[in-house]
């Protein structure tokens, strides 16, 4: 039995793209190219209610948007099967509680089938057990168990013994174990092989291998056994009026294998002697009994092509795993379990079965396994994983705490609020995952070619033996038929299937590692032709967050005796600045011994307060003015010098006689100036844009570095200067945090929402840069323009690989054997270039 958390990659099937729309994510069996995924592609989008169907070869993946009116995932599994794939299964095993009679394990069978991609349930009453058997990728546990519950049951997954490989780890074990198996039994064709060559002559060959029988024995299982999977993709590619890398492969070691046993049939042993003939393939020289004359066997030729091949596939499909590595990665962020608060009782359950409004219980030194909020306690947390910050953060009753953030030294209570799906984690590794998913705009020219490939090969291959056979005529049959096979066997159309999505996986995984979460391989293609970068200043260039900057006493008075004043009037208030300059008092460790004994709210002046048997005012030139406060024209002065920088300057007086300022700023991070420059350095014109004043956003685009300066629009005037940019020519990547960005992110080229803002701008976003630093628009850049370049490296790798190969092969420069080994480490060398995007530094 497979745990359905370990095996499923996509969930349950969300709404995608308007109401009425479903998107699952099917896993598929049995694709070998790019061919096979392009025709799945297509069938599946000709299917009545298919809206869109993306099929990646590399994670063996289908993802569907479909309307569940018009068709179902049982449809949709079906098309598949006809056109000869397979779409993976797993099942799970539940307790359940609460069942009294046979009505009641009907109804959860009937509820539980109705789910979409649950193909067989099976419930027992008297085990109090149920057995449900899905479509691996559309259902998790914890939606079964909801499902369970709804319908007035409980239930939970049997404790089982956690399966020792995935189904990807089985699947690469199955492939070493196929070809270790044909290299043992192509050894001895091998080594016949090598009293054929002037230089290796003096090895010792044993008569037995040199039997034309026995080499037959020894090739049959390789041919027929081990090699059973070209032969079944070939029959299901031809069945459906299309042709693959496994026609190819058929065709060229079959031919091989048959003109060998035919000739067998016919001959006697001829010795131990050998010749090289044709100048290229050694093989196996045996004399024809109705002829008497030399003949030469193919054997070794077929098993070796198979055991190459096989090798390939092998060490292919270790390298995907890798690119897939950052997925793992993520997921074992996850902790293992949660400690839940339920009727008084502590209960350990795994995260995934903890509800909303569950109170969880984490300790020192655990990782907190839902998002919530603090309901007891006061810790600091580890948040590096989210946001790359490595300080921890102070939280306390009322903060939110992320899942899978590291609890460091405080005892928390924590009321859940999200769970399951919609975790921040899991978003995450949902958007990582739909990004290496996604197609990028440039593979399609990958697979137009990938669409032709495989006839106009067989057809060259045709060709050359004709031609051969015509011209070359002196060396007879055998050799047209050597170039044939080398033709058939070299050319590969997996390496241009390989090309793009390797790299879309290894370039959107190692991004996810930055904190970068493409939400599409077109983004990750367009994000390199950036060339205007408009940004927004609260919470993008600035902090968000107000703070006092700027303390000023008048002679009479010292720092904290003015502070002492203004923290009294302020602590009653509840405006967002009194909160900076309370929270900037306390930061200097000034204590403010009690609460006013009077206190008025002036709404847009200010406070006036009553402590320490003084009357103190806090607020603008106006509320000074209007009680015949003298403010000193130098402190005049430079209450505008700090308002020319942007920041917000209260006045200060006590029994009406001046006492001092203080200025309240949205500081710019420490790390914006250095991306504006790194952007500017790339060539991108980058421009400021906000609905705040025109003063205050020049004050801020100076200090960073930004000539342009739009200002003092509303939210949707941000979406017509980014529509007025683009009909200019230029591409162009808003970047904001706000529910006011939300729609300049919609209609920009790139979107790209700082992870630390609204749920609402990075929804609509492109690009989410989880670490809120100005420095991932300059890393996605960077990592858009290498992963490009990868892709074109592979593209031109595949396409160089097939234009040189096959006419080398088709003028019998190339044996069939080496040829074999060609195509078999091309698309091996395509997935190991990609995996370099892995160690790229930024």
């Amino acid at each position: 039995m497979h745990n359905i958390d370990n095996t499923s990659t996509s969930g349950q099937p969300t709404n995608a793209n308007g109401a009425g729309h479903r998107q699952t994510t099917l896993r598929i069996t049995g694709m070998t190219c790019a061919a096979c995924s392009t025709r799945i592609e297509k069938t599946l989008t000709r299917l009545n209610g298919v809206r869109q169907a993306n099929v990646n070869l590399t994670t063996e993946e289908a993802t569907v948007a479909y309307d569940p009116a018009l068709v179902d995932i049982q449809s949709l599994r079906n098309k598949i099967d006809n056109l000869g794939f397979g779409t993976a299964s797993t099942s799970v095993d539940l307790n359940i509680s609460g069942m009294t009679c046979a009505a009641c394990s009907a109804r959860i069978e009937k509820g539980l089938s109705r789910l979409p991609g649950v193909t067989r349930v099976n419930v027992n009453l008297a085990l109090e057990s149920g057995h449900v058997e899905f479509v691996a990728g559309t259902l998790k546990g914890s939606d079964l168990i909801y499902k369970i519950r709804q319908l007035g049951f409980e239930a939970r997954i049997k404790a089982t013994e956690v399966e020792a490989l995935s189904m990807r780890e089985q699947e690469i074990q199955r492939k070493k174990w196929k070809w270790i198996l044909s290299a043992v039994l192509s050894f001895p064709l091998l080594w016949a092989m090598v009293s054929h060559f002037s230089f290796t002559s003096w090895i010792w060959v044993p008569d037995v291998f040199m039997n034309p029988l026995f080499q037959w024995l020894l090739a049959t299982p390789i041919q027929f056994y081990l090699g059973s999977q070209f032969y079944k993709g070939a029959y299901k590619a031809l069945k459906n009026r299309s042709a693959n890398m496994d026609v190819l492969v058929a065709l060229g070691t079959s031919s091989a294998y048959l003109y060998s046993l035919y000739l067998t049939s016919l001959t006697s042993t001829g010795g131990t002697s050998g010749h090289n003939h044709g100048g290229s393939v050694p093989v196996t020289e045996v004399v024809n009994t109705a002829t008497q004359g030399p003949v030469n066997l193919y054997f070794e030729t077929s098993a070796v092509l198979i055991t190459l091949i096989l090798l390939g596939k092998w060490l292919e499909a270790l390298a995907k795993g890798k690119t897939a590595q950052s997925i793992k990665s993520l997921m074992q962020l996850a902790p293992r379990s949660a400690r839940v608060l339920r009727n008084g009782e502590e209960t350990e359950l795994l995260p995934e079965y903890v509800l909303a409004n569950d109170l969880v219980i984490v300790k020192p030194g655990e990782k907190i396994p839902v998002d919530g909020i603090v309901e007891e306690g006061a810790s600091s947390i580890d948040e590096s994983m989210l946001t790359g910050e490595s300080l921890p953060v102070d939280k306390k009753f009322g903060d939110r705490v992320t899942g899978a953030t590291l609890n460091k030294n405080g005892r928390l209570v924590i009321r859940a609020t999200q769970v399951g799906a919609d975790s921040a984690l899991s978003r995450i590794i949902h958007i990582v995952e739909q990004a290496q998913g996604s197609k990028a705009p440039i593979q399609r020219v990958a697979d137009s070619i990938s669409g032709i490939f495989v006839p106009v090969v067989v057809g060259i291959a045709i060709v050359t033996f004709i031609l051969s056979l015509i011209f070359q005529n002196s060396e007879g049959f055998s050799a047209a038929l050597e170039r044939a096979i080398a033709v058939l066997v070299i050319a590969c159309p997996c390496a241009l299937g390989l090309a793009t999505p390797t790299s879309i996986m290894a370039g959107s995984g190692r991004a996810a590692e930055y904190g970068i979460l493409f939400k599409g391989g077109e983004h990750l293609e367009t994000a390199q032709h950036i060339q205007t970068v408009i940004l927004d200043k609260t919470g993008t260039v600035t902090h968000g967050k107000p703070v006092m900057t700027d303390v000023i006493s008048a002679p009479a008075w010292s720092t904290n005796e003015l502070l002492q004043r203004v923290g009294i009037a302020e602590s009653s208030s509840e405006h967002p600045l009194a909160q900076a300059i309370i929270d900037g008092i306390r930061e200097k460790d000034i204590k403010i011994m009690f609460m006013p004994e009077q206190f008025e709210n002036i709404p847009g002046s200010g406070v006036r307060a009553r402590g320490y048997n003084q009357d103190i005012l806090v607020g603008t030139r106006r509320l000074l003015a209007d009680v015949k406060v003298q403010v000193p024209p130098e402190a005049l002065a430079r209450m505008s010098e700090l308002e020319g920088q942007g920041k917000t300057v209260m006045l200060v007086a006590v029994d009406n006689v001046w006492a001092g300022m203080v200025a309240v700023a949205d500081t710019v991070k420490e790390t914006s100036s250095q991306a504006v420059s790194r952007l500017q350095a790339m060539g991108i014109e980058v421009v400021l844009m906000t609905g705040d004043n025109v003063h205050t956003a020049r004050a801020v685009a100076s200090q960073v570095g930004i000539s342009t300066v739009i200002a003092g629009i509303q939210p949707e005037e941000k979406a017509a200067e980014v529509e007025r940019l683009k009909q200019m020519g230029q591409i162009v990547a808003m970047v904001g945090d706000g529910i006011n960005d939300a729609p300049a992110l919609a209609v920009s080229n790139i979107g790209m929402a700082i992870g630390t803002g609204t749920d609402v701008a990075v929804e609509a976003a492109d690009v989410t840069l989880m670490r809120g630093d100005l420095n991932s628009v300059a890393d996605a850049i960077e990592l858009s323009k290498r992963t490009m370049r990868n892709i074109k490296q592979n593209l031109f790798w595949a396409l160089a690989y097939n234009v040189v190969g096959i006419p080398i092969a088709a003028i019998g420069l190339l044996a069939p054997w080496l040829a074999g080994a060609a195509m078999a480490f091309s698309s091996v060398s395509v997935v190991l270039n990609s995996l370099r995007l892995q160690k790229m530094k930024l």
